[in-house]
């Protein structure tokens, strides 16, 4: 007796097709998983024993083989449970019905048409599962009429158009579905209604006081994309500033939503019932995590911080504060929007285009350059700690800027400042000469996004910009790709003017934003 159901497994966060084969034979009663199975995989022996014998149906004391093929890549997870229960029904005949309807001329629902996947309780319910939105797209590319997920997980299938999706509680349910005795619940989600339901952030740059030079370089950093990093002393701001710059980053559009919900799917952070993450992620990971909670990896690689702020935020507080074998681990994202996690048997790449804001102090007791306290770290101390910061790191973080202490003036006015969506509306058309530009450029989104061949085409600058940019270059002895980030800054702050040609005045603000390239005392 022998029956096939459909599944899938991610790898990275994509998803490929797994056929459960399953093979009931005469013999001793045995359970055996081939197919390079994991962990969970083989647990499923117990749990799907448990769930057919507590939901009414007999568990067959025969040799049982189960292949999960393609055999030579690794399966790991609990999505097999449901498929092996159901093959192991189909193969002995439990799934009772289906000719009966095919004699009276019906059309049941055939097992080989959908791709199935759950975790079972041991009573025979199903719990939800990762990864189920980049299985519903990878179903409906394989062609397949539907898929069959746990009910909790329905809205977040229910996002990929085109194809039928369903949604079950317990094994039953499915078994009286493909039996022809039963329906399942359907949910078809339209991403625009997710987006217009989007709600407003809890913080708004209204309750910022003063600091009007770090407001506007967050503006130019949000209208184009592009790294920040904030230098001030502590109580200056730097972390108010860096919460609220997701709140004026332009909404997400559909397919960017729809990279970053795979991300978080795989994870396992996407609520129950959730569909797709529609606000642009913000991630602020403390200063202890180590190199493969920021890059991702493990023995079971899994997405960091930096994929799971894809389209988002990645926030570094006291960034010298972080090891320096974590922080260089940050050149190859910040370079390529991308992270490759090679390992002996496979090699994994996770999406990893994000806005890095970082914050430090200016020296260890952050009163460096301070006029109302002084600094008891002197000279070689600031050397050393602005140090912990290797060139090429900061080379790859476009904006530098310094956030001095707010005086008392700035911190009793009891007048609000601009709120985040006003702030938001300038960077919306600023993005939208961006997307127009970079129409037929697939995966740039955004100035900070171009490649040096784009530069030559979007940055043309002016003859006295040419010349403001020759001395700078010389002055502060800057390296190309600090020179590339310059023009690409200028393009910004030109399309925040909404003009076409980059002026003097745009190279001049966007020099300003290189303070740590300038030597220190």
């Amino acid at each position: 007796m022998l029956a096939r159901i459909r599944s899938a497994a991610v790898l990275g966060v994509d998803a490929y097709l797994v056929d459960v084969e399953i093979d009931i034979a005469k013999g001793l009663p045995t359970f055996a998983t081939v197919g390079l199975p994991q962990g969970a995989v083989k647990e499923a022996r117990e749990r799907v024993y448990a769930a057919i014998a507590n939901s009414g149906h007999e568990f067959p004391l025969r040799r049982i083989t189960v292949n999960l093929a393609p055999a030579d890549v690794r399966k790991d997870g609990s999505a097999f449970d449901l498929p092996i229960a159901l093959g192991i029904l189909a193969a002995t005949g439990q799934l009772g019905g289906t000719a009966k309807r095919r004699n009276a001329g019906l059309d049941p629902p055939l097992l080989s048409d959908y791709v199935i996947l759950g975790e079972l309780g041991l009573e025979g319910g199903l719990r939800p599962v990762r990864g189920v939105l980049p299985v519903a797209l990878a179903a409906k590319q394989a062609g397949c009429r539907g898929v069959v997920v746990p009910h909790a997980n329905l809205a977040e299938a229910g996002v990929v158009q085109g194809i039928e999706t369903l949604g079950a509680t317990s094994l039953p349910e499915v078994a009286a579905f493909f039996a022809g005795r039963g329906r399942l619940a359907s949910a078809h989600v339209d991403p625009a209604q997710l987006f217009s339901c989007n709600g407003h952030a809890d913080v708004d740059f209204a309750e910022v006081r003063g600091q009007g030079h770090a407001k506007r370089a967050l503006e130019v950093a949000a209208a184009g994309g592009h790294n920040l990093l904030m230098v001030g002393p502590p109580g200056s701001g730097k972390t108010m500033l860096a919460r609220r710059l997701a709140t004026i980053l332009p909404e997400m559009t559909v397919d960017e939503a729809l990279e970053t919900t795979k991300v978080h799917s795989v994870a396992g952070l996407l609520s129950p019932g959730a569909s797709l993450v529609t606000r642009r992620p913000f991630r602020a990971p403390h200063h202890t995590i180590s190199d493969a909670g920021l890059i991702g990896g493990g023995t079971y690689p899994r997405p960091g911080e930096v994929s799971l702020a894809h389209g988002g935020v990645l926030f570094l507080d006291e960034l010298p504060e972080f090891r320096k074998n974590v922080l260089e681990v940050l050149r190859q994202p910040l370079e390529d929007g991308h992270v490759t996690i090679a390992r002996a048997v496979t090699s994994l790449s996770y999406p990893a285009r994000f806005m890095l804001a970082a914050a430090m102090n200016p020296c260890p007791c952050g009163f460096w350059g301070d006029t109302a306290r002084s600094c008891t770290c002197g000279a070689l101390g600031v050397e050393r700690y602005h140090a912990r910061l290797s060139g090429p790191l900061l080379d790859r973080i476009d904006i530098h800027i310094e956030v001095p202490a707010v005086p008392y003036r700035d911190l009793s006015v009891e007048r609000d400042g601009e709120s985040s969506d006003t702030i938001r509306e300038r960077v919306n058309r600023a993005r939208a000469v961006q997307r127009e530009r970079f129409a037929r450029r697939p995966g740039i989104y955004a100035n900070a996004h171009m490649a040096p061949r784009d530069l030559r085409t979007c940055c043309r600058v002016s003859a006295g910009a040419d010349s403001l940019l020759r001395s700078a270059i010389t002055r502060l002895r800057l390296s190309a790709r600090a020179y590339h980030r310059i023009l690409k800054i200028a393009r910004t702050i030109a399309d925040l003017a909404e003009e076409r040609e980059i002026g003097p005045t745009h190279v001049g603000e966007a020099v300003q934003y290189r303070s740590l390239d300038r030597p220190v005392g």
